[in-house]
């Protein structure tokens, strides 16, 4: 099978790069061959890679600065989506995209079901939202993930910057009452893998997502607060000996916290259609970040 993976420098697309070179032919383009921020483009990118199944990790994420640049953010989360499924609708190739819990307005307590309404707060939540929709209505194969508070040992995200702060500061200070599941790029892309390798035919894996009505939440297990999240990362440095200047993490509100975009105080996913259709049970978050942390101790 031949897949074309999107966003390899990316925390998802690098991790599911290692894993899908293993039993197949990955096409990773280069910006220069795929640039997401000229969706006009995407056509004829698509008919010279010629992929039998595309899988699109590659977004805008900045958050913030999303909402100083609404435009650049629709043209890679929406429009270019929209491109490549309407590329693979003609051709009937499935196609498997990543979405995020910044589509729901965070209200309650309860963990969001696919097919709860989506009302995004932010302007990357409106084009990750918006970019659901537009593969949703192309007639294409596709499948969505959505999932949340994505980390890894590389890049930039929120773990990277409490081990750099941590090591600056003598404590910290961390929203407490936004609550979600942290979620390691290893984690899904082991899931991802393991929803791809249920078939050898693209025609059977489209018709795996199909019967999930192409939309599965993807998380891993338990939920935490933004607080808890970093206290178990400076824990977690601590038990592995990593030099660690911060002696407390104080909770704090979002309001003692104020960031350009509106985040969700309830980012809590609700897996079970993931274990139903694919029989995937998710690590809990706390036991995925003991594996990221020991890969980043690993890369120094």
């Amino acid at each position: 099978m031949r897949i074309l993976l999107t966003g390899t420098s990316g925390q998802v697309g690098g991790a599911l790069l290692p894993l899908l070179n293993a039993s197949h032919v990955v096409l990773a383009p280069q910006r220069a061959e795929l640039d997401l921020s000229q969706p006009e483009t995407v056509d004829e990118a698509l008919d010279g890679l010629a992929p039998d199944l595309i899988v699109n990790p590659a977004a805008y994420t900045a958050v913030d600065k999303a909402e100083d640049e609404p435009e650049l953010a629709l043209r890679v989360n929406a429009a270019s989506p929209a491109a490549m499924a309407a590329w693979a609708a003609k051709r009937n190739v499935p196609l498997i995209h990543f979405s995020t819990d910044y589509v729901f307005d965070g209200s309650g307590e309860t963990p969001w079901r696919e097919e709860d309404e989506c009302a995004p707060l932010s302007s990357y939540g409106r084009s990750k939202w918006e970019g659901e929709r537009a593969i949703r209505s192309s007639g294409a194969p596709h499948l969505i993930l959505r999932t949340s508070w994505v980390y890894a040992a590389r890049g930039t995200n929120f773990l990277r910057t409490m081990v750099r702060l941590a090591r600056e500061r003598d404590e910290l200070r961390v929203v407490a009452d936004q609550f979600g599941s942290p979620t390691a790029a290893a984690s899904i892309a082991e899931a991802t893998l393991t929803i791809i390798g249920r078939r050898k035919r693209t025609e059977d894996l489209a018709k795996d997502f199909e019967a999930t009505q192409g939309l599965v939440h993807l998380a891993n297990a338990g939920t935490t607060s933004w607080h808890g999240f970093a206290t178990a990362i400076v824990d977690g440095l601590k038990v592995r000996g990593q030099p660690v200047k911060a002696a407390a993490v104080h909770a704090i509100a979002t309001s003692d916290f104020p960031t350009k975009a509106i985040r969700p105080a309830n980012s809590r996913l609700d897996t079970s259609r993931l274990r139903q259709a694919f029989g995937v049970s998710m690590p809990a978050w706390n036991q995925a970040l003991h594996r990221e942390l020991d890969r980043l101790v690993q890369l120094g």
